[in-house]
């Protein structure tokens, strides 16, 4: 199994410019941030599984889709918990649930849930190298901008590392599934050295190879692919432009709030 998301496709959001997905991506962010209300909320949410069946990236969502139904669980407990609100309809001790903290709740679960879905489309239509190029190109300093596309890469590697090892302690008949939760955390304990170890080796190598190609030189860099914006990537920052201008018109007649 792959540890990256990125899903090789040819659908007409992974043609679009990387430019024109990162501001899209950082529009849809802004749209998920101004509602409250859990109804406005999930139709948002009917128009990114739109997008996210245009672009095949469903397949992807069915294997974290545990992931974001725990986050989406905690956040409405935690937040029915502590947001107060007049119509209390249970109280117990120092905790009250009122109709305003459920629905708050519910929405801040959504929200989440929209914003993750979000940057899984986007990592599932973007190579890694088309995000460090879309953000050079944006003006962020290439430093920054290979930095942070580098932990697109290491977080999985490390990953890999770490099932690599504990399968091989497996195979030496390490028992690392019975006992409690307490127990089995114990026994994955010793693996965490082979990890760190595998991650210091790793980096060294990185810094050793970036400094043999004069990486921080500050001479200017080209690009061997050319990103040319098109016809539809005009139309797509224009739907994201418009939809976020509907939202905001809305939320500032009071539309959307608790």
């Amino acid at each position: 199994m792959s540890l990256y998301l990125y899903l090789n496709k040819n659908t007409f959001i992974h043609r679009l410019n990387p430019i024109t997905k990162i501001i899209c991506l950082l529009l849809l962010f802004a749209a998920a941030m101004f509602f409250i209300h859990p109804l406005y909320l999930l139709i948002l949410a009917g128009i990114l599984l739109v997008i996210g069946i245009s672009s095949g990236t469903l397949e992807n969502l069915r294997k974290l889709w545990i992931l974001m139904a725990m986050i989406g669980i905690f956040s409405f407990i935690l937040w029915s918990i502590f947001y107060r609100g007049p119509t209390v309809i249970l109280r117990y001790r120092f905790i009250s649930v009122s109709e305003e903290s459920l629905l708050y709740g519910l929405g801040m679960a959504v929200r989440l849930n929209i914003m993750l879905f979000s940057g899984l489309i986007f990592l599932s239509t973007t190579r890694i190298e088309d995000f460090t190029a879309g953000l050079n190109k944006l003006g962020v300093p290439f430093s920054a901008s290979f930095a942070l596309s580098l932990a697109f890469r290491l977080v999985p590697m490390f990953l890999g590392t770490a099932s690599t090892i504990i399968e091989a302690q497996k195979s030496r008949g390490l028992d690392l599934d019975s006992g409690n939760i307490f127990q089995r955390i114990k026994k994955h304990i010793p693996l965490l050295i082979p990890v760190f170890v595998s991650a210091l080796r790793t980096v060294d190598n990185l810094s050793v190879a970036l400094e043999s190609k004069g990486f921080g030189a500050g001479l200017k860099r080209t690009y061997y692919l050319q990103y040319d914006f098109r016809t539809a990537d005009y139309l797509a920052l224009s739907f994201i432009v418009v939809l976020n201008v509907f939202i905001l018109y809305l939320r500032l007649q009071g539309v959307g709030n608790i």
